[in-house]
């Protein structure tokens, strides 16, 4: 994007006696600034995406079935190694800030999530997941469907999608999420010339018609939230240490320190990074480092703000990968992995049933022992209190008893 000229200063104040989360149309970025709404209306979910497929039986390792080292005699986690969960798991060494936040009972595990019939393709496994309709062709995310029944008015756009593209999973028929990556070029492109009439909204007149008065509305929000979005993250410092690559969890917490009404986020862990098919074993440890500081990080930034009873995050990969080690020190597309629900609201531990290493598939994949829907129907009905994931999951997925 282009750097913008520079134009007068809007105090997030300012925006929010604007009203601007009550524009009547789905402006892009638009209903950003906080929206009138019941007290109650506070919780806030944060999806994290580990894309590239996450190895789950080098994070949450099953160090005491021999059957582990028998097929990863390189790749195997000495016992000695790991962070001890209990007398059958442990955490990768890198899990650091997972093992402390289990320790609270603010992580809690879910065993062995996946689908049938597995897709190992990252494109076609990671739509599935998006939308939570495996080999449907569904056309909206599950994030999206759930802002749909959270807010049908769809006037306050409350879903903030952190990355380069917007993400499958926040598409939405009623709301329009806003997405950006750098704060700073948030802004809508042009050449220095046209800065001047880019960013000049007038106020229109009576007789208008209504195509332009929506045109109108929906430039004036997008420039007057893009400007609040660099200002909250502009204006944010923290003393708390996220780690090396914070996976953009501190402009989350920069929104919502900033008093912005949204209710789902979703950031990600992008380009693949989790595909460890080659030489996995230093590589792996260190993405995992960089996601479990990172979310123990923002976890300790909540309590600094205020805000850690109003905020949980999930993370999750599209697959796992297969139990035995590969030829080349890696390991390649499989199947069922764990999902991770963190916050100070969740009651920790290990939820659903772990993995078999000996009932394997004829190509060496493990059997998905919990449907990843499950995790979503969860944080939906349980967390942010959806009456219906019946509906949104198209199909009943039993939730589990993470909030009590």
């Amino acid at each position: 994007m282009t750097p913008s000229s520079p134009t007068p200063a809007l105090t997030r104040r300012a925006l929010l006696r604007a009203g601007l989360g009550s524009l009547a149309v789905p402006a892009p970025f638009g209903g950003i600034a906080r929206a009138a709404a019941p007290a109650r209306d506070n919780r806030i979910l944060v999806v994290l995406e580990m894309s590239g497929g996450n190895d789950g039986l080098n994070t949450v390792v099953p160090y005491a079935d021999d059957t582990y080292y028998r097929l990863r005699p390189t790749l195997g986690i000495p016992a000695k190694r790991l962070r001890r969960i209990d007398d059958h798991h442990g955490f990768n060494p890198g899990l650091a800030g997972f093992e402390r936040l289990y320790k609270d009972g603010r992580l809690a595990i879910v065993h062995g999530c996946g689908y049938d019939k597995p897709n190992f393709s990252h494109f076609a496994s990671m739509a599935y997941w998006h939308t939570a309709a495996p080999n449907s062709g569904e056309e909206y995310g599950w994030v999206g469907r759930l802002a749909d029944a959270m807010r049908p008015d769809g006037a306050s756009n409350f879903i903030v999608n952190i990355d380069s593209t917007q993400s499958l999973a926040v598409r939405s028929r009623r709301h329009t999420p806003v997405v950006f990556d750098d704060p700073g070029k948030f802004v809508r492109e042009g050449f220095f010339e046209q800065r001047g009439l880019i960013d000049r909204v007038d106020d229109g007149d009576a007789a208008e018609s209504g195509n332009r008065r929506y045109l109108r509305e929906i430039a004036r929000g997008a420039r007057d939230a893009s400007e609040l979005v660099r200002q909250a993250c502009s204006k944010y410092s923290t003393p708390v240490d996220y780690g090396i690559l914070p996976v953009d969890l501190p402009k989350v917490a920069a929104l919502i320190d900033a008093g912005l009404p949204t209710r789902l986020y979703y950031v990600a862990y992008r380009n693949n990074a989790f595909d460890t098919h080659v030489h996995q074993a230093d590589l792996h440890q260190r993405l995992l480092t960089y996601v479990s500081d990172g979310v123990l990080g923002f976890m300790r930034d909540m309590e600094r703000i205020g805000r850690a009873d109003d905020v949980v995050l999930m993370a999750f990969s599209e697959f796992g990968r297969r139990v035995p080690e590969n030829t080349s020190l890696g390991t390649d597309h499989g199947t069922a992995g764990p999902m991770f629900i963190v916050g100070k609201p969740v009651k920790g531990g290990q939820y659903g049933q772990p993995v078999s290493l000996a009932e394997r598939t004829p190509d060496d994949n493990l059997l998905h022992t919990t449907d990843f829907r499950r995790g979503y129907a969860t944080v939906m009905s349980g967390w942010l209190g959806s009456p219906d994931t019946q509906a949104l999951l198209r199909g009943p997925f039993e939730p589990f008893p993470v909030f009590g």
